[in-house]
């Protein structure tokens, strides 16, 4: 299966910070390849320093479970089948939104995350980063 390429990554970057500006919120965006390794990442300015690394959990973990991080958060709530999830894989699993795979085809080439508003801003933000992929 085919990874993201680095062109691919930095136009998802750009995508996701062209709409981080539109509604005015800085942002961290990291995409990660099919084997979860950095490939891209950018911070705005003055996002938060704290979201740097949430950014590129969120595009590991989604890369890892094959899933947007946001659906994760139902079921790592205390009494769900993957409580406790996000204290494995040295505590780099992220089950809030702004994570979102990269498929090419039915093969995941990667993932996006992005973080530093809002969950809801996170999620909008990735959103056109992913669209800017196909």
């Amino acid at each position: 299966m085919e990874s993201v390429t680095l062109e691919e990554a930095q136009r998802i970057i750009q995508a996701a910070m062209d709409k981080a500006r539109e509604i005015g919120q800085p942002m961290n965006v990291a995409v990660v390849d099919n084997g979860r390794n950095l490939k891209a990442f950018s911070r705005m300015e003055d996002a938060w320093l704290g979201s740097i690394n949430i950014a590129i959990d969120k595009a590991f973990t989604s890369a890892s479970f094959l899933m947007p991080t946001q659906d994760l958060a139902d079921m790592t709530q205390p009494g769900q089948p993957l409580y406790g999830l996000e204290t494995t894989n040295g505590g780099r699993v992220i089950n809030f939104a702004g994570g979102i795979p990269l498929m090419r085809g039915d093969d995941v080439a990667g993932a996006v995350g992005v973080s530093g508003g809002t969950v809801d801003q996170d999620q909008e933000v990735a959103e056109a980063g992913v669209a800017a992929f196909g």
